[in-house]
């Protein structure tokens, strides 16, 4: 069978020259289509792609956080672990005053923990709403990981300032505040 151009030809409807310009016309339709349309199937790909890529970084952004919050859990755990294994029985009727941001907070302990905690031989943490008193060690090691669990803890080195004006006056072994 022969195409329909070809049996228009023999029929004597239409001449060569008529023939051929259809042919072209034909042909250059179907090329500007194909150009059209080609654009149009790589602008999806590439919105596609592109939608992908978010979706990857989105995800990305989520796993990181979801990473972050396991360790700050870990660590937290971990934390809470120390000062529970280490936490020095607090028994006695002294009571000793620190602060805890912006709020005094007041522990009953013995007398020999009053003056461990004044030289920086202890320290407090907080665990929840509950306060502990743990060694010195362990807060620095507690200290490392999140410094906020521990709520005060004295310093061993006081600094004499050579300009300080009180220098030459002691502070009162029995000074309580």
């Amino acid at each position: 069978m022969s195409s329909l151009q070809d049996q228009l030809l023999k029929a004597g409807l239409v001449d060569k020259k008529q023939a051929k310009k259809a042919k072209k016309d034909k042909v250059k339709q179907q090329r500007v289509q194909n150009k059209s349309s080609q654009p149009q199937v790589d602008e999806n790909k590439e919105l596609a792609r592109k939608a992908q890529a978010e979706k990857a970084e989105r995800d990305r952004q989520l796993n990181a956080e979801r990473d972050a919050q396991a360790m700050r859990k870990a660590i937290a755990a971990q934390i809470k672990q120390l000062v529970n294994l280490n936490a020095v029985k607090r028994e006695g009727d002294v009571a000793y005053n620190f602060t805890d941001g912006k709020t005094i907070k007041k522990i009953y302990v013995s007398q020999k923990l009053v003056d461990q905690l004044a030289r920086g031989q202890l320290a407090i943490a907080s665990v929840g709403e509950e306060y502990q008193v743990i060694p010195a060690k362990i807060a620095d090691k507690i200290a490392e990981r999140d410094a906020s669990f521990i709520v005060s803890q004295a310093s061993n080195t006081q600094a004499i300032d050579e300009d300080d004006p009180y220098a030459d006056y002691q502070i009162p072994d029995d000074l309580m505040w």
